[in-house]
């Protein structure tokens, strides 16, 4: 008896846990917001994003930047090999972010993306070299947070990146263009239709975020983007504290009780991202928010 009064319950759990979100979190650049293991183990993250390699491109040797965590150049961040593994082992995607707020890269040609494409499956994906700066961890994909250049070429790398899942193990493709629409430096790679999940950010960008208890620009721009581009899921990119961004953050209440039932409807609605780990464990937004995204 007691099984049968149970059973409607678990069937319901199953309908809401079917639309329910996931969290995605930067990680990398704040070298006291833990080890990437600890961030997987927390159990908050689905995606957990390294930022970032920030020189690559027009002939440049290719340069990780993680911060504090490790020193390429000296070979200490191939100690992340056996973290990422631990991530994986735990079902989290673990990606790597190319770009960033600050760095020199730029494409110059399909052939120079081509390269690029060939460095990035062979020194972080399931290529070989013999120089691979994460060990032999074979991270999940490439994240595109590019916010210089004009965007020539991107749409060039995209396309050259996806080729490599037809070499076994999935290349994941995600993007994280700004909330204006089109995104100044990605909108033609977005334009492939080609990338699993972009995570827009809604912040440092006033004219579509939130702002003074209002969510009708945020909720706007987000049906823009999601009616414009072609993706399997979407994510709303917040920063995890008021320290974060310079603007843009949405206190926990107010997103649970007015900004994610707004948007939670959408088909392809996929959870939320944050930046980053450092702010997020300093402010326990996405431990806050994690049973309504």
């Amino acid at each position: 008896m007691a099984t049968n009064q149970l059973l409607p319950l678990f069937l319901l759990a199953l309908v809401a846990g079917s639309h329910a979100g996931s969290i995605a979190v930067y990680w990398g650049q704040n070298g006291n917001e833990g080890t990437l293991a600890d961030t997987c183990s927390s159990g908050l993250y689905a995606y957990v994003i390294l930022a970032f390699l920030t020189t690559f491109g027009n002939g440049q040797t290719p340069v990780l930047n993680l911060a504090g965590h490790c020193d390429p150049n000296a070979g200490t961040c191939t100690s992340l090999s056996s973290d990422i593994q631990s991530c994986q082992s735990q079902g989290v995607i673990v990606l790597l972010s190319l770009g960033g707020a600050s760095g020199s890269y730029s494409l110059s040609s399909a052939d120079d993306a081509q390269n690029v494409a060939n460095y990035l499956w062979d020194n972080f994906l399931g290529g070989s070299s013999s120089s691979r700066p994460l060990g032999d961890a074979v991270l999940d994909g490439i994240d595109f947070d590019i916010e210089a250049t004009n965007g020539d070429f991107f749409d060039d790398l995209a396309k050259d990146l996806a080729q490599f899942s037809s070499q076994g193990k999935k290349v994941y493709l995600t993007a994280a263009p700004q909330c204006p629409y089109p995104d100044a430096h990605l909108n033609t790679a977005l334009q492939t239709g080609i990338f699993d999940y972009v995570w827009i950010q809604f912040y440092n960008n006033p004219p579509c975020q939130y702002s003074s208890g209002s969510i009708d620009n945020l909720t706007g721009a987000w049906s823009t983007w999601i009616s414009s581009v072609t993706a399997t899921n979407f994510f709303l990119g917040l920063p995890a504290s008021t320290d974060a961004a310079g603007s843009g953050y949405i206190p926990p209440d107010v997103l649970t009780s007015q900004v994610l039932p707004a948007i939670k409807g959408t088909a392809n609605y996929g959870g939320i991202m944050l930046w980053n780990r450092y702010y997020d464990e300093q402010n326990n937004y996405s431990a806050t928010v994690k049973d309504s995204v």
